[in-house]
């Protein structure tokens, strides 16, 4: 029989949609850079440069991670949200990569476009 936690499972439906949005952050910064717009790009830059900070004083991990361990002794990648494995383990590099190259495709258009 399987046992369903629902307080783990609404912790991964938090996680997973607090990811979706930071995930969509990062992603639209080069979009919005192509369009020139860079007043959004720069908000979309400090929001995800405050979850980068959230994570780097949490030890490397989100804070509901540490809220999702309390539920399961599973401690695969994905425990805490509902990503495939290898995306979950590859997330910081994946999308860590994409934001700074997100990041330093804004400054040279900012720079190239500039009045």
């Amino acid at each position: 029989m399987i046992t369903i936690n629902l307080n783990l499972q609404i912790v991964k439906m938090v996680h997973t949609l607090i990811w979706a949005f930071f995930a969509s952050c990062i992603l639209a910064i080069p979009i919005f850079a192509c369009r020139g717009s860079f007043g959004i790009v720069a908000f979309l830059v400090c929001v995800v440069l405050a979850e980068v900070v959230i994570i780097i004083v949490n030890g490397w991990a989100c804070p509901l991670t540490r809220i999702a361990a309390k539920y399961t002794d599973d401690r695969s990648n994905n425990f805490d949200i509902y990503l495939p494995e290898w995306l979950a383990k590859n997330n910081k590099i994946i999308f860590g990569t994409m934001y700074l190259a997100g990041v330093l495709y804004a400054v040279l258009r900012w720079v190239r476009h500039r009045p």
